[in-house]
């Protein structure tokens, strides 16, 4: 069973129980021959039970909370979970009390009625694109798991869980790509919001100028569900289905579609385009001048720097011995940045969101490769310059989109048992209803022939 819908339909008719949903997705995360034991760190294994025996119980007595109660999803280790810790893939938050409450999101996933079956790995304090993470292990890509490939982060165990059926799609964050960089590495769809449309209360924080709480999981309109579950509709209705035929999509030129983007990524997206344009899209290339002013306006750190030390220096002095040595050095980074700078960014910032709305409005989305390059092994990302390298590297497209407060989606685009590709269309801030039509519109013309 692939989709939430299909799941839901399913429990409606009788012909599956909530009991056994989660059951099939306890029994993939328990598989010793499988990624469970990576994906996750920590399995609610006893509980899950007991809250879908109970959702099935409520729809045998006429009192379900939703279509969806008794599904199980993932939350990714960063969100508050009412009487767990929340240790954000740490060593140093091993030993944290337990959360007094749910995050919203995470609690309007529950009110719903959606099992919560446990919290998924991740870089630590998700700050890097690579999913690598020495204190709970590094879940590898589905893709060549012989090699062992990266997953891509920081959501690393929620796209791994979703591509490996342990749930139907899970919560992960995206401050700079997290849910669409390990999407487009394993193989599945991640979202990311309109930054204001989800709260992130109760979610530790990377940098809160340009975090965002999106859904990994195995189609669009899983993802869609659950956006609109997380953001607060009372009612989700189903996706708007669109035709592909008369979408415009812009497909800037430079960086995003000719540096450092290996055959295969290539190969997959100039395939797709075509496909598109045969079914009567209209792709379009622009020019963006002003993104070859981001690594300068960056340079001295950014956002996630900054906003991480200030929020990491008392741990830091405390503990920071435990701390995954290559993601504290970029945390300290933002201890070099200045007040001015800071002032500095925030207005670069808002000059670039208006100067780059007015190119792309015309638009129905932008359209890249999610990331240039396949998942690379796990060890050829032991030496630190490496480590660095094909981090900037993997998160250089999605990086943008958090950086001018967009909307954006990676759709994958590779056949069966080939190496996973994704292709990202990113929309306006707040146009996440016409961005999810066109996404679906996408996914059904490109599907496997």
């Amino acid at each position: 069973m692939q989709h939430i819908a299909d799941a839901a339909a399913a429990l409606a008719t009788g012909r599956i129980s909530a009991a056994s949903l989660v059951d099939a997705a306890l029994d993939r995360i328990a598989d010793p021959g499988g990624e469970g034991a990576r994906a996750f760190t920590t399995v609610h294994a006893e509980a899950a039970r007991a809250q879908a025996r109970a959702m099935d119980a409520l729809r045998h007595a006429g009192r379900a909370p939703s279509p969806w109660a008794g599904i199980p999803v993932t939350i990714k280790d960063l969100f508050d979970e009412h009487g767990h810790p929340t240790p954000a893939g740490s060593a140093a938050l091993k030993d944290a009390p337990p959360a007094a409450a749910d995050a919203p999101v995470v609690a309007r996933l529950k009110r719903l009625g959606f099992v919560v079956i446990g919290r998924t790995n991740m870089t630590e304090f998700a700050f890097s694109g690579l999913g690598i993470n020495p204190h709970y292990g590094t879940p590898r890509s589905p893709w060549d798991r012989r090699t062992g490939r990266i997953p891509g982060g920081s959501s690393s165990g929620a796209a791994v869980a979703a591509a490996d059926h342990m749930g139907f799609g899970g919560l992960g964050t995206d401050t700079g790509g997290s849910c669409r960089v390990p999407a487009a590495m394993c193989g599945v769809v991640g979202y990311k919001p309109t930054a204001r449309r989800v709260p992130i209360k109760g979610v530790l924080p990377l940098s809160p100028s340009l975090d965002s709480v999106g859904p990994l999981a195995r189609s669009v309109a899983c993802c869609h569900l659950l956006d609109a579950v997380i953001s607060g509709e009372e009612n989700p209705a189903p996706l708007a289905p669109r035709g592909v035929a008369g979408l415009r999509l812009g497909l800037p030129r430079g960086t995003f579609l000719t540096e450092d983007m290996d055959d295969t990524v290539a190969g997959a997206f100039q395939g797709a385009l075509a496909r598109l344009s045969a079914a009567g899209a209209r792709i379009e290339l622009f020019d963006i001048p002003e993104l070859a002013e981001l690594p300068v306006v960056n340079a001295t750190g950014g956002f996630a720097a900054s906003e991480a030390w200030a929020w990491h220096r008392g741990l830091i002095a405390a503990k920071g011995g435990q701390y995954d040595p290559r993601i504290l050095a970029r945390i300290r980074r933002g201890e070099r940045m200045s007040a001015a700078d800071y002032i500095d960014l925030a207005q670069h910032r808002a000059r670039l969101i208006a100067a780059i709305a007015a190119r792309t409005g015309a638009y129905d989305a932008v359209v890249t490769p999610t990331c240039p390059i396949i998942p690379p092994a796990i060890p050829a990302l032991e030496p630190e310059a490496e480590y660095n390298r094909v981090n900037l590297l993997l998160l250089r497209n999605t990086a943008v989109g958090n950086f001018l407060d967009r909307c954006s989606i990676s759709l994958p685009i590779h056949r069966p048992g080939e190496a996973p590709v994704g292709l990202m269309l990113t929309g306006e801030a707040m146009a996440d209803a016409a961005l999810f039509a066109t996404a679906a519109a996408v996914e059904a013309t490109l599907a496997p022939q």
